[in-house]
């Protein structure tokens, strides 16, 4: 059984719920149903949980079977537990939406917030991952968890590349462990991002114009003493924007060998665990 915290009102596009509520099922088949309230508190109090965000232009069923393929990669000790995190990042008319997904995400990343205060508040500690536009999902949640993160992971975060200094500064400063991937050879971070965020920050005023992005560049330099151990994807590993996490069509194309996902969520659950990371080479 895999869980999930479903924070959408429709499966393509729509808002975010006031009150996010627990899944459980197969997230390949779609099988999935709600989780009776009284069941959260005896699944997930007194455990170490870990949310997965997935990022910009994933609708429901996409994001489902993106962290059903993930889970197991994870392998994680038999009293934590992996949560897939299910937000409406997305549009019917995909794409060209993403200068007003930034509103969703912090809007999104509150409701995380709540939901961990009202109903977590006896989860032994919690943790967050995140991919592309989940990078604010995570930040904005750390804002108001009340409660210091044990790890947070940010891989190819599509978000400003000094967010950690400035818009983000007291959330960078609330987990245990903050660590992040960022590679050089992804397009769309390199091409996409500098095009679609001069947009967005016409709705979300938060940082000067033209900044790379974080997943990009990597932190910069007045960052950097704030993320643990290696970051920095070598160009020759040619990791694009979508080769960090399984991939969530229905039909998948065959990945590449060994499938670079691997290894991500190998760095996902070192610093998860706050192990010495092998992967990326410094």
């Amino acid at each position: 059984m895999t869980l999930y915290l479903n924070l959408r009102r429709s499966r393509v596009g729509g808002f975010v719920l006031s009150e996010p509520y627990m899944l459980a099922g197969n997230g390949e088949t779609g099988a999935l149903a709600g989780l009776p309230w009284g069941e959260v508190p005896r699944l997930l109090g007194g455990r170490n949980l870990l949310f997965i965000v997935h990022g910009f232009n994933v609708d429901f069923a996409a994001g489902a079977r993106m962290f059903e393929r993930l889970h197991p990669l994870l392998d994680l000790a038999a009293n934590d537990v992996a949560i897939g995190v299910l937000w409406p990042g997305d549009s019917w008319i995909p794409v060209i939406d993403y200068p007003f997904e930034g509103d969703v995400a912090i809007t999104s990343g509150n409701a995380i917030a709540k939901f961990c205060r009202d109903h977590l508040a006896e989860a032994r500690s919690l943790s967050f991952a995140s991919h592309s536009l989940g990078a604010r999902v995570v930040l904005q949640a750390l804002l108001g968890l009340g409660r210091p993160a044990r790890s947070v992971t940010l891989l190819a975060g599509a978000i400003n590349q000094n967010c950690l200094i400035e818009e983000y500064r007291a959330a960078a400063r609330n987990p245990m462990d903050l660590s992040m991937l960022a590679s050089r050879a992804d397009r769309v971070l390199k091409l996409a991002f500098p095009l679609g965020d001069p947009f967005a920050d016409l709705l979300h005023d938060d940082h000067p114009p033209f900044q790379p992005a974080l997943g990009y560049a990597g932190p910069s330099r007045p960052e950097a003493a704030l993320v643990e151990g290696p970051w920095r994807i070598p160009e020759a590993d040619n990791y694009d924007h979508g080769d960090y996490l399984p991939p969530s069509a229905a039909r998948p194309p065959p990945p590449r060998s060994p499938p670079p996902y691997i290894a991500v969520a190998e760095y996902i659950r070192n610093a998860f665990y706050d192990q010495p990371q092998p992967w990326p080479p410094t």
